[in-house]
């Protein structure tokens, strides 16, 4: 059993910016969801809404262990969560399947501007004030059976068979000196509505910036992306909504600007310089780059600045390519350089995080007949958010994190103890971890003596 310690609980945490805190403000931002019931309804939005986000906030691997907290009379629920009324797992589809995911944009918002109040989110500032923000697609459903009117269609060439999935465009501000990354709200990539062809990442980026901006209209943005993004209309896309660019570039996909590379190189044109490894004296940082150079043979009127990379050991040398909108030189190369190779972090620190850190990323919690498993992810990322948010800045959770070593570990903790004991708060159950507390003997409420 835990041992009570002798230090008292004295982690303070930030009034906006613990679980609690986060956990309120979604709950709050929940109460403007549109309510598509008539008449007398069991289970509010609020609560069907907050139960969704509990069974992530809690790791749970499915609905039918989520139900498990209801038919137990979890009184954590109430009390942590706000919810009123548990629905049912039957319930709980029903309800949510139904809503219109951009309902459930505004609950991104306020963390966001907690960050921002509380000064936590400029430390995450990139470079001349600027955020970098990954930007890329996943797939979430995939079925061979399963399919509802806004699945994608995938069909086999060779055998005709389809198959339906859903994807979403993904999107987190990171940097390369932070674990943590703070998520966005995502763009789904579905069938729209009266359209028989299937949507696009592309499509998706266009929607994605429209409301990256309604929701953020001044932030410094820098959107860093692969290959694929290096194409002149989803740049101008960009550039119409106000945001620099870091996107990779490949000799392959790109033979035009390549071959405008090697010209002025013969030229003379172009820049080549190295640094050696601070940490490192065997690893040598190699850079060339060019400003103002067309991206392709169609739009050569959209001049790009080229940045190329090797990082070079005695065992393995690197390569990397970017085009920028920053002009480049050697003060800033090897920032930018940075930048770009953080790219990774929208796959490794978010999806992957997901799929294998105990959010059950890839597991079907329900498709529904209209939007539910969107609204499952929608859910989903909030929790991470909320997550990330406290990872960030929240001493507390912090300290729960180291104690347990690993975040499996604190994830199984904090459900064996919401499970067995009453807590007042996410904070009163994160000093448990902490701390550790002194079991008392149990009640017994059927005891007539």
């Amino acid at each position: 059993m835990h041992r009570q310690s002798q230090k008292s609980p004295d982690i303070k945490t930030k009034k906006h910016l613990n679980a609690d805190a986060l956990f309120s403000s979604g709950h709050k931002s929940f109460q403007y969801v549109s309510d598509h019931r008539t008449g007398n309804v069991k289970v509010s939005m609020p609560d069907a809404l907050m139960s969704g986000f509990a069974m992530f906030s809690l790791k749970d691997p499915s609905l039918l262990a989520f139900e498990q907290r209801r038919i137990n009379g979890e009184s954590n629920l109430h009390s942590i969560y706000n919810i009123n009324k548990i629905p049912s797992d039957t319930q709980m589809r029903s309800i949510l399947d139904p809503i219109d995911p951009e309902d459930l944009r505004d609950a991104f918002k306020s963390p966001f501007r907690q960050l921002q109040r509380a000064k936590q989110l400029e430390r995450m500032a990139f470079y001349q004030g600027y955020y970098l923000l990954n930007i890329d697609g996943t797939g979430f459903f995939s079925s061979k059976k399963l399919f509802s009117d806004i699945c994608l269609k995938k069909e086999n060439k060779t055998t005709g068979e389809i198959t339906y999935h859903l994807q979403m465009l993904g999107a987190a501000i990171v940097h390369p000196d932070f674990k943590e990354v703070i998520p966005l709200a995502p763009e789904f990539i579905k069938k729209q509505d009266g359209e028989t062809k299937n949507d696009c990442e592309r499509n998706a980026a266009k929607r994605f910036f429209e409301k990256l901006r309604q929701d953020h209209p001044h932030l410094p943005i820098i959107i860093n992306e692969d290959a694929l993004s290096s194409n002149a209309p989803h740049i101008r896309e960009a550039q119409k909504h106000n945001l620099r660019f870091i996107l990779g570039v490949k000799e392959g996909d790109h033979s035009f600007l390549f071959e405008q590379i090697r010209i002025a190189e013969k030229e003379d044109r172009t820049t080549t310089f190295e640094i050696v490894d601070q940490d490192n004296p065997e690893m040598v940082h190699r850079f060339r780059f060019l400003n103002h150079v067309p991206l392709n043979a169609s739009n050569q009127d959209l001049l790009v600045n080229f940045l190329e990379y090797w990082e070079i050991t005695p065992n393995k040398t690197k390569h990397f390519s970017w085009v920028t909108d920053f002009i480049i030189d050697e003060s800033n190369a090897y920032i930018l350089m940075r930048g770009g190779r953080a790219r990774w972090k929208i796959e490794n620190e978010t999806f992957n995080t997901l799929k294998n850190q105990g959010y059950h990323f890839e597991h079907n919690y329900g498709l529904g007949e209209k939007n539910l498993s969107l609204i499952f992810a929608m859910l989903m990322m909030l929790a991470f958010l909320t997550d990330q948010t406290q990872q960030l800045s929240c001493k507390l959770f912090q300290a729960a994190w180291k104690k347990k070593g690993a975040k499996k570990y604190l994830w199984e903790q904090m459900r064996i103890l919401f499970k067995a004991f009453s807590f007042s708060s996410m904070q009163q159950l994160y000093q448990a971890i902490v701390y550790g507390f002194k079991v008392q003997p149990p009640i017994i409420l059927n005891n007539s003596s």
